[in-house]
Formats: C-alpha cells, sequence, structure tokens
C-alpha cells in the first residue's frame, strides 16, 4: 500500500487509487455543470443546434478545470494514453471508422425490419450547408471526446482493466445526456446500450493510442456516427424504436470487436505513467 501511494505521488496521481476516482469525480461534475450552463447559453449565442450544440463542449472545460489543479497528471493523460495499456492490441483506425458506417446502416436495416422508416434526410434539406454541420460537428465531438476517451478513459484504465473502464465511461456519458431521460424509459434504455457499448469498442479500439492520433479518431467515429444519424435515422423525435435499433445495433458491432480477445487474457492496468515516459504526439 505504501509503495503505491508513493508512486502516486512521485507521478502527481495524488493518494493513487483515491486520487483517481477523485479527479474523475471532479472531471465528471464539471462535465454536467458546464454541459447544462452552455445548453441554457446557446439560444442567445444564435448558434444552430443543427450545425453544433454547445453541450459537447462540457467534458472539455471539465478537463481544463482538472487541470487547474493537476496540470502535470492531465497533461500526461492527454499525451501518454497509450502508456497506461500495457500488452494493448488496439484495433486500426480504418476500422473503428468503419464500425461507425456499420452501427448506421445496421440502426436504418434494423427499423426496415421491424416495420417503420428510418426517415432519410437529404443534405441538401438541411437548413444550413452540409460541408459547415459536417467540420462543426467534428469540433463538437472532439470538444466531447478531449474529455471522455482522452481524458477520463485513460484514467480510469490506470486502476481499471479495457472493458470495466469501458463501460464505466459509457454509462457516465450516457447519463450526461441528461435531456434524454425526458423521454420513454425504453427510449433512454435504447441510448445508454447504445452510448455504453460505443464506449466499449472504442475502448478496446484506441487501447494502447495515445495523443493527437486519439482524439481525431475518437472524433472521428462520433462525427460520423453523429452525420449517419442526422441523414439516416430520425431517432432525436422521441420514437422508441429507431432509438432500440441504434443501441442494438451498437452492441452488436461493439460484441463483434470484442469477440476476438474473448480467449485472450485481458491486459493488466498498467501504473501510472511517470514524468520520464511523456512525449509528444
Amino acid at each position: 500500500m505504501g509503495r503505491k501511494v508513493r508512486r502516486g505521488r512521485r507521478n502527481g496521481d495524488g493518494a493513487g487509487r483515491a486520487g483517481v476516482w477523485a479527479v474523475g469525480g471532479v472531471f465528471t461534475a464539471v462535465a454536467f455543470v458546464a454541459a447544462g450552463a452552455l445548453g441554457a447559453a446557446q439560444p442567445r449565442t444564435g448558434i444552430p443546434e443543427e450545425v453544433v450544440q454547445l453541450t459537447q463542449f462540457g467534458p472539455a472545460l471539465a478537463v481544463g478545470a482538472v487541470a487547474v489543479f493537476r496540470r502535470r497528471r492531465t497533461r500526461e493523460l492527454l499525451r501518454d494514453a497509450a502508456a497506461t495499456a500495457a500488452g494493448a492490441r488496439p484495433l486500426g483506425g480504418a476500422l473503428l471508422l468503419g464500425a461507425a458506417g456499420l452501427i448506421v446502416a445496421l440502426s436504418v436495416l434494423g427499423c426496415y425490419a421491424v416495420g417503420g422508416e428510418a426517415g432519410f434526410t437529404p443534405p441538401g434539406s438541411l437548413h444550413h450547408s452540409f460541408a459547415l454541420i459536417a467540420v462543426a460537428q467534428l469540433v463538437g465531438a472532439c470538444g466531447e471526446e478531449v474529455g471522455w476517451r482522452c481524458f477520463l478513459q485513460p484514467l480510469l484504465r490506470t486502476r481499471l482493466g479495457v472493458l470495466a473502464s469501458s463501460v464505466t465511461v459509457g454509462v457516465l456519458w450516457g447519463a450526461w445526456h441528461v435531456p434524454v431521460f425526458a423521454q420513454a424509459p425504453a427510449y433512454a434504455a435504447g441510448f445508454l446500450v447504445a452510448t455504453t457499448a460505443m464506449s466499449v469498442l472504442l475502448g478496446i479500439a484506441l487501447d494502447g493510442v495515445g495523443g493527437w492520433r486519439r482524439l481525431l479518431l475518437a472524433g472521428g467515429f462520433h462525427t460520423l456516427v453523429n452525420l449517419g444519424l442526422l441523414l439516416f435515422l430520425d431517432e432525436e423525435s422521441g420514437a422508441v424504436p429507431p432509438m432500440l435499433c441504434f443501441g442494438l445495433s451498437c452492441l452488436v458491432v461493439a460484441a463483434s470487436a470484442a469477440a476476438p480477445g474473448a480467449g485472450r487474457r485481458a491486459p493488466e492496468p498498467a501504473a501510472a505513467p511517470g514524468p520520464t515516459t511523456l512525449h509528444g504526439t
């Protein structure tokens, strides 16, 4: 116990295990509050929600808040996520981005299979340029992912395995979308399944990947899913079948990604990286 505490202090990790959960708690609390404040402020900014939702930048502000009192630790996590996953075998970036398209395709097929309609929206019928929306969606997605996948996931990965850390982040990520819980319980359940499954998929794909590559891959995946839902699935109407199809599709793809590693021993969570492991990416 004493040895772990000394290691944690040397690496700017507060009090080891307790410090990890304290930092994670601060991050989560600020992410919730900041998202609520940004959502309330959006109507006064004149920025259309179809282009980007300001709530997406709540996690980025939370990372900034943690950096105020854990600057070195924050820098280590953002730069060196790879060092928290000894023995990891990340999926290729192309496979991860392709998985986003597969999720959307399965969701649409699922809607037609149950007798519903996917609700295709032609890009030209949107109120704003699709190119503008795509760029803004990428920026917004990165605003989320710098917090969830580039900070909180590597932080928890120092104490938990890839599956446990991914599920934890996925549940928090889903709960962070507070307005979803004003919908029908089945709708909210489908959404939580989706966020948890996508978090597992991202956790497997990005385990051992750090720096800007991690952010761009996570943000790219997130953007492709959002754009696919915008164009091909009317899941924001509050209708339950599209959201359930989306959640189940995410679950199928995540389970497929996890299957190859089912018979392989999961890598043990590594200790927090020390100053000597820092390197730019």
